[in-house]
């Protein structure tokens, strides 16, 4: 019996649990099908079939959970499990040739034949400038997993012993090791919103502000490379969008907000979150971001001091609209609609004048 294990799922995740299987023993599956649909503790993945063959075992049944590198299908035959790794199967050709260039290149560590990573590993190894071949890969198969990268990029670190499960658990690894990392400074202001039609979408209207600032003041949609102190400014807006569940926070990625009309926004966003609180969101669209925005303000709060999770270099906190004393353009005293806003950056990679270009012009076109 040829035996598929439950491959590396990204980011770090150590186990799935089964949510429902699409094929039973007996059946003759294609390769690259959808064999079983798992869920993580970031999103509902959907396992294809490494290559065609006939069912012949299932390890688990709706509702077991699954560590990764353990048996989840048996295919008849004698073969060993492929080490596929989900969204890559495409991609095992570019791997090998990526892994030919890379080996001779390092000098810690002796050159291997193959490193084995999904597209979004790769990025994650590029965006930090770390060379794969010197990486130590801890996931099934000899593949390398994010928490590898990171590793490689900080030095080794031990990992968290903590008593939190899932999505809590993952959070609050990252934003422990953002918080090492990061050199974060704040800026605050309040932009008047009291011209804003009834009905007016503020997370829509954050959105747009943000991907006009980002044209106004492009430094800070960037990633910045921590081991090459370098900073590369991002043409795409990748807006990541913070969505509070019970389990901990998600922040799914609208990909190319700068290409959105703006009366799409408010759909596409409202459709970006309802996915994010089905867990329903496809691993790629929790990765990438250029810049976050989080909307704390729909819940409660003014003012905050949000969490930048590298290598991004900014993120955008909306507090509670409240009604304020302001002086009119004409000199009058008049209670309008106030949005807060504070701006985190990280000053290892843009200027306080950066940072402010940055958050006047986000307040003016939330003024507009």
């Amino acid at each position: 019996m040829r035996v598929f294990n439950l491959p590396d799922l990204g980011e770090g995740l150590q186990e799935a649990e089964i949510v429902e299987w699409h094929v039973k023993a007996g059946e003759t599956v294609e390769s690259d099908k959808p064999m079983v649909s798992v869920e993580t503790d970031k999103a509902i993945v959907e396992v294809p079939a490494p290559y065609s063959g006939k069912v012949e075992k299932l390890f688990g049944n709706p509702g077991d959970k699954v560590h990764v590198g353990a048996p989840l299908i048996g295919f008849e035959g004698a073969a060993a499990d492929t080490g596929t790794v989900v969204g890559n199967l495409e991609a095992r050709a570019e791997a090998k040739v990526a892994a030919r260039s890379d080996a001779g290149t390092q000098v810690r560590a002796a050159p291997r034949a193959e490193v084995k990573a999904t597209p979004a590993v790769r990025a994650l190894a590029r965006s930090l400038n770390v060379d794969l071949a010197t990486v130590e890969p801890t996931g099934p198969g000899g593949t390398a997993t994010t928490e590898d990268v990171k590793r490689a990029a900080r030095g080794s670190l031990p990992a968290p012993a903590s008593a939190q499960k899932g999505m809590r658990a993952a959070m609050a690894r990252n934003m422990a090791l953002a918080h090492q990392e990061v050199a974060a400074v704040t800026v605050m202001d309040d932009a008047d919103v009291e011209q804003w039609a009834t009905g007016t979408s503020a997370l829509a209207r954050l959105a747009r502000a943000i991907v006009v600032a980002c044209r106004a003041e492009p430094g800070l949609n960037a990633w910045y490379d921590a081991k090459a102190d370098a900073r590369t400014v991002r043409e795409e807006v990748d807006l990541g969008i913070a969505v509070d569940l019970p389990d901990g926070l998600l922040v799914p990625v609208l990909r190319n907000a700068h290409r959105v009309a703006p009366e799409r926004l408010a759909a596409e966003l409202e459709q970006l979150v309802a996915k994010a609180r089905e867990r329903s969101l496809s691993p790629e669209t929790l990765r990438g971001a250029t810049i976050t925005l989080s909307n704390f303000g729909a819940i409660g709060g003014r003012y905050a001091s949000p969490i930048v999770m590298p290598p991004q270099v900014a993120i955008l906190g909306a507090g509670r609209i409240t009604r304020s004393p302001v002086v009119t353009a004409e000199g009058e005293l008049a209670a309008h609609r106030v949005l807060p806003l504070s701006l985190t950056f990280d000053h290892r990679a843009a200027t306080g004048g950066e940072a402010a270009r940055l958050l006047m012009a986000i307040k003016r076109d939330l003024e507009s």
